[in-house]
């Protein structure tokens, strides 16, 4: 009798066993989990375990990363503090207002500066750099620092407020340079590197994608702005302006610029100028000076749902033609307003920002082919594309048009005549100095009001000059006879 119970026993307990052990088998792996959703229905899950995609691994940066860290720059500015007095002729207070001075004629302590800091990236051997505008915008002393710790002055090539792209140069050898990529074949989600020196921090790289493309945000305040931005969630900050972005081999495809922030420092977003704009401009300003924009002629707008129920648009695409000008490229070659431009030489517009970043690659003169779509038929044109001044020519330096070469003044003279700086005009010929009665010798302290220190600041002030007003030019011959002259740039 004691043997059967205990058989019983051992029974129950294997039943029991078998019993618990299929219930956890259904209830954990044969059946798939019903989670209830709010509303009634249900949504089936599955769990399982499958082996990582190649495709899914994270990118190897780190050749990019060493790469570009080395052709990436640390750029300080000095910027002479200014003040404001009185102009020693009541006349020129009349009509240019106080002039502004950095300390009074002859006094020999040094000048206040502001300091500035920002980043830049070396694109050739010979020492070019390219950097943001506002980085070097007003410097009168740039230095550049390499990863390696040499130091350089810097000289201004040139720059373009429109785009925010400035070129410096540097004599340098044995340098590191990054090679220009092309930022039109960037995907959304593909990685990217932002090099630079935040927060004075020299060599530091940050990882993100591209989150958005041709972006503009409305921060640009040229005469002509241009922004179709490349947006990443790489981390930048202050002093990244004009750093790298590049790509997951280490080519330069855009120039760190900006930040969407309400702190001042990174929250998330940070707007790069795509290399298809940056290198047509570096490109210009090695080659005439100054950028040489091509204008298509026309108010343009997006389309979005509103403005395509009021035309009765049978899809939302493209870019509205609002107006064109009168002797503009678009309408001599036959686009009218109402028209929608569907694509650039093949490449397919469908924002404002889309179409200023295809026609900003173009030089005046250049022919482009605009597919069009007018009363729900598509229509091509070929388009001369022009320049500001409405013809097709390429837009000479201001700077060369004052036709004279400068040079530097000696210690002996500016103890003579008291001066603290300024630059001696050493050779005139045709142009706006000798029609305004410059002889050589004369020593250039001050235009617009704005001291001159080298050749770059007067070019500056030149560039920011309004060609419809008269340009102011202050200083001394070497026989101490101080005088002004007074031109204007247009015919």
């Amino acid at each position: 009798m004691e043997s059967i119970k205990k058989i019983a026993k051992t029974l129950a307990i294997a039943f029991a066993g078998a019993i618990i052990a299929i219930l956890l088998y259904s209830k954990f792996i044969h059946e798939p989990q019903q989670v209830l959703l709010k509303g009634g229905s249900t949504i089936q899950m599955t769990s399982f375990s499958e082996p990582q995609s190649p495709q899914l691994q994270l990118p190897d940066l780190t050749k990019a990363a060493e790469k570009s860290v080395h052709a990436v720059v640390h750029i300080t500015t000095k910027i002479k503090a200014q003040g404001y007095g009185m102009n020693e002729n009541p006349l020129l207070d009349f009509f240019f207002g106080p002039k502004g001075y950095n300390q009074p004629r002859g006094n020999n302590q040094e000048p206040e500066y502001n300091v500035g800091a920002g980043s830049g990236v070396i694109i050739s051997p010979e020492g070019y750099i390219v950097t943001n505008n506002h980085v070097i915008d007003e410097a009168d002393h740039i230095e550049v620092i390499l990863n390696d710790n040499r130091k350089f002055s810097a000289k201004v090539i040139g720059r373009d407020p429109n785009t925010d792209i400035a070129l410096v140069k540097i004599e340098a050898r044995d340098i590191s340079y990054l090679t220009w990529g092309n930022s039109e074949t960037l995907k959304l989600g593909e990685w990217v590197l932002a090099v630079g020196n935040p927060f004075n921090l020299n060599s530091t790289v940050t990882a993100g994608i591209v989150s958005a493309k041709s972006r503009s945000i409305g921060i640009i305040s040229g005469q002509l702005p241009l922004e179709s931005f490349i947006q990443t969630d790489a981390a930048v900050n202050p002093g990244n302006s004009g750093g790298a972005l590049v790509n997951a081999v280490g080519d330069l495809v855009g120039i760190n610029a900006a930040i969407a922030t309400r702190t001042g420092s990174y929250s998330g977003y940070s707007f790069a100028v795509p290399a298809s704009i940056a290198r047509k401009v570096v490109d210009d300003l090695k080659q005439f000076g100054e950028v040489q924009r091509a204008l298509l002629g026309v108010e343009i707008k997006n389309i979005d749902d509103s403005l395509a129920k009021e035309k009765h648009f049978d899809k939302i695409e493209g870019v509205f033609v609002g107006k064109t000008t009168e002797e503009g490229a678009a309408r001599q070659a036959g686009i009218k307003t109402g028209d929608v431009i569907l694509s650039v030489n093949g490449n397919t517009v469908n924002t404002v920002a889309q179409l200023q970043e295809q026609i900003a690659k173009y030089r005046p003169g250049d022919q482009v082919l605009i597919n069009v779509k007018r009363d729900g038929s598509q229509k091509q044109f070929n388009v001369i594309l022009r320049n500001t001044k409405g013809d097709t020519s390429i837009v000479k330096e201001t700077f060369s048009i004052l036709g004279a070469e400068f040079g530097p003044i000696s210690n002996t003279d500016k103890e003579r005549l008291k001066i603290d700086e300024g630059i001696q005009v050493v050779n005139i010929t045709k142009g706006k100095l000798k029609e305004a009665g410059v002889k050589i010798g004369f020593i250039i302290t001050d235009m617009n009001k704005t001291s001159i220190s080298s050749v770059e600041e007067l070019k500056r002030v030149l560039s920011q000059s309004n060609n419809k007003k008269p340009i102011l030019l202050e200083g001394v011959y070497p026989g101490g006879e101080w005088t002004y002259y007074v031109f204007k740039l247009e015919q």
